[in-house]
């Protein structure tokens, strides 16, 4: 469930940009154990995710993994991309601004 609220907060961030934002691409496909999605936009934000439903156990419904990527522009004109899983073990982002935890080091 935590994939879920993941994903609509980042696809909301798209969808409230600026007026002046144009969507050039926006791509989904939806299947019933899984989707892929790409949404780019002329501010040049993109956004790309899959998520899949995995097998679980008997009595268990089983669970979603979901890989993606999302690029943005800031106001210093870099452009910022975040790699991210989101499964079990939460949200797992990535990218080469972002700090690394002391213990990832070694």
């Amino acid at each position: 469930m935590k994939f879920l609220i993941v994903f609509v907060a980042l696809f909301a961030l798209v969808l409230a940009a600026p007026d002046a934002v144009q969507v050039h691409r926006q791509d989904s496909v939806v299947t019933a154990d899984g989707y892929n999605f790409h949404t780019e936009t002329s501010d040049g934000s993109r956004h790309q995710s899959s998520g899949k439903l995995l097998p679980g156990e008997e009595e268990d419904k089983g669970e979603y993994s979901v890989k993606g990527s999302y690029s943005f522009v800031a106001d210093d004109g870099q452009t910022y991309t975040v790699d991210y899983i989101a499964d079990k073990n939460g949200f797992q982002p990535s990218g080469a601004h972002l700090p690394i935890a002391p213990e990832a080091l070694h």
